[in-house]
């Protein structure tokens, strides 16, 4: 379970309901990573349900919360000792069954490309689809593959940021192992306290 719970990663799903600010800006339909970094910089906060599954078939789920930039949190479910938050500077995985505490900085993630303020998708992502319905983004930093590779999935709807509603992510690790991460409940720009980011260290 702790091996797979950082490699978070999607097939595009159907739009799901979204609570989004009524001023959202529509997409570029000619300039799809134009449109990706425009929703990026649109999202100063988000909320929404997760469900994680990993290369073996096995699906946690739990709540994620972002507020950029930086700041990322994945509680699991009930029963789920596990817990995915970073602090605006660090990403920390934390294994309360184990008691152990893993952390690096958050670029050597590949969720990095949702954190980053202003990010260069020119560098380093491709459009791998782009239909009337749904645009799939391809992201790894050539000069860190060991990071990994991430797939971003957006439906395309008008009312939320910049017309596109994150959905989830595919990542595939260093190892090959793929995880699909996909999101309902979204809402974006809603109050978020730092404090979320904050968590107990085990003892």
């Amino acid at each position: 379970m702790r091996s797979k719970a950082l490699a978070l990663a999607v097939a595009p799903i159907a739009a799901a309901a979204v609570a989004v600010p009524q001023t959202a800006v529509v997409a570029q339909a000619n300039s799809p990573l134009a449109a990706v970094t425009a929703h990026l910089k649109a999202v100063n906060t988000m909320t929404a349900s997760f469900s994680q599954t990993d290369r073996r078939g096995q699906t946690l789920s739990g709540t994620f919360t972002l507020k950029r930039p930086g700041k990322i949190r994945f509680q699991y479910q009930q029963g789920v000792p596990m817990l995915i938050v970073a602090d605006g500077s660090k990403l920390y995985m934390v294994d309360y069954e184990t008691k152990r505490v893993d952390n690096w900085p958050i670029g050597n993630s590949p969720l990095g490309v949702l954190l980053d303020p202003n990010p260069d998708l020119t560098r380093i992502a491709k459009v791998v689809r782009n239909d009337s319905q749904t645009l799939l983004v391809q992201a790894k930093d050539p000069k860190r593959p060991q990071y990994g590779t991430v797939t971003l999935g957006f439906a395309k709807v008008r009312s939320a940021p910049a017309g596109l509603l994150l959905q989830g992510w595919t990542v595939i690790d260093a190892q090959n192992n793929r995880t699909t991460v996909k999101l309902t409940n979204q809402r974006f720009n809603v109050p978020v306290a730092d404090t979320a980011f904050r968590f107990t260290r085990p003892k």
